[in-house]
C-alpha cells in the first residue's frame, strides 16, 4: 500500500480478511462499489495476508477458503476497482485503533467513506469497533458505515437464523456439506493445487486420477467421494466433470490424506498443471472394501452419480463429448 500511484485521490473503502468472499462479504462489496459510483470515486477493498490469527497466535491459522489469487479474481468480478493486500505483521497488530485509521485509511488511502460489517473490529487487541470508526471518521473527515451481516432463516421449528461467515462456511466444509457451503458462498467451494504423481493404483483399476497437492492451509472437505467440476488454470472455460475422492484410501490401508480426481470423458495427463476442483455434491462416505473388485464396482456407481449431479447444458465446453 506504500506504492499507490502519484496523484491518488479519495476513494471508498471496505476492509477485512474476506476469506471465502461469501455472500455476506459480497453484500459489503456491492455497497462499497455502489457508494463509490455515487461519489465518482474508485472503490477499494483492503485485505490482509497472512491471516491475522497466524501472526497473533502461531499455529492457529484457520482453514483457508480462498487463495489470495482466487480472492482477487472474485473481487474483480464484483466490480471493485482496487484490490489492496496489507501485510499483517506484529507491528501492524500493535497499532492503536486511532493509529490504524490514521495510517491506513487516512494517510495512505485518503478514504472518503468506509463500509464494514457491523461486527468489524480493528487496532490493538481489537479495541476498535464500528462506533469508534464513526467517531474517528468525523475527526478525520470520512463517513463510516456498519452493514448488517447477511444470513438465512432456518425452518419454522428451529426459529433461528444462520449468519453467513467464514467460520460457518469452514464448518460446512469440514462436515462435508458442500451444498450448504455453496449456498453461503454463492458458488461451489473451490480447492486449488498442482497435480502431482500418485502411486498409480487408479490407473491399474481403470480409473486414473489427478492427485492434487493443495496449499498448506487449504480448506479440504471431510473424507468422502464428491461430484465436482475440474478446470485447469491454462483453460478455465473448459469445465470437466470429476468424481473426487478425499481421504486415506482405506481399501489399501492408506495413511496419508489425499485428494484424487477421476476426470470423466478425457484421456489426458494433468501432471504438473495448476487445477481447480469446485465441489458440488457429496456422494458417499469413504468405505473400506474387501478387495479391489468391490471398489471398482462402487467407482462405477460413483461415475454414474457424478453424471447425474453434473448435467451439462448443450452448449457447454467439455472434455470430449
Amino acid at each position: 500500500m506504500g506504492d499507490l500511484p502519484g496523484g491518488w485521490g479519495r476513494c471508498v473503502v471496505t476492509i477485512g480478511v474476506f476469506d471465502g468472499v461469501h455472500r455476506g462479504h459480497q453484500e459489503l462489496i456491492s455497497r462499497t462499489v455502489a457508494a463509490a459510483a455515487e461519489r465518482g470515486l474508485p472503490s477499494v477493498m483492503v485485505t490482509f495476508d497472512p491471516h491475522p490469527s497466524e501472526v497473533l497466535r502461531p499455529g492457529s491459522h484457520p482453514a483457508q477458503l480462498t487463495t489470495l489469487r482466487r480472492k482477487a479474481e472474485i473481487v474483480e468480478s464484483l466490480g471493485v476497482d482496487v484490490f489492496c493486500v496489507l501485510p499483517f505483521t506484529l507491528e501492524l497488530s500493535r497499532l492503536a485503533p486511532e493509529e490504524f485509521v490514521h495510517e491506513v485509511l487516512v494517510d495512505r488511502l485518503h478514504a472518503a467513506a468506509v463500509i464494514v460489517g457491523d461486527n468489524f473490529t480493528f487496532g490493538a487487541k481489537a479495541a476498535g469497533d464500528v462506533a469508534m470508526l464513526r467517531t474517528l471518521g468525523r475527526r478525520f473527515g470520512f463517513a463510516a458505515y456498519g452493514a448488517e451481516l447477511q444470513g438465512k432463516e432456518l425452518s419454522e421449528e428451529d426459529q433461528s437464523a444462520i449468519t453467513f461467515s467464514s467460520t460457518y462456511v469452514r464448518s460446512c466444509i469440514d462436515a462435508g456439506d458442500v451444498v450448504a457451503a455453496a449456498e453461503a458462498l454463492g458458488r461451489p467451494h473451490r480447492l486449488e493445487g498442482i497435480v502431482v504423481r500418485g502411486d498409480g493404483r487408479g490407473h491399474e483399476l481403470g480409473y486414473p486420477t489427478a492427485n492434487l497437492s493443495t496449499p498448506r492451509f487449504a480448506a479440504v472437505p471431510a473424507d468422502g467421494v464428491y461430484s465436482a467440476w475440474f478446470t485447469r488454470s491454462a483453460d478455465p472455460s473448459r469445465r470437466l466433470r470429476a468424481a473426487v475422492s478425499v481421504g486415506t484410501n482405506p481399501t489399501f490401508s492408506g495413511r496419508e490424506r489425499t485428494v484424487e480426481a477421476f476426470v470423466l470423458d478425457v484421456d489426458e495427463d494433468f501432471y504438473g498443471q495448476h487445477v481447480a476442483i469446485d465441489f458440488v455434491t457429496r456422494l458417499r462416505d469413504q468405505v473400506r472394501f474387501a478387495d479391489s473388485a468391490g471398489l471398482v464396482t462402487q467407482i462405477d456407481d460413483d461415475v454414474i452419480e457424478t453424471r447425474k449431479a453434473l448435467e451439462l447444458p448443450p452448449d457447454a465446453p467439455t472434455g470430449g463429448e
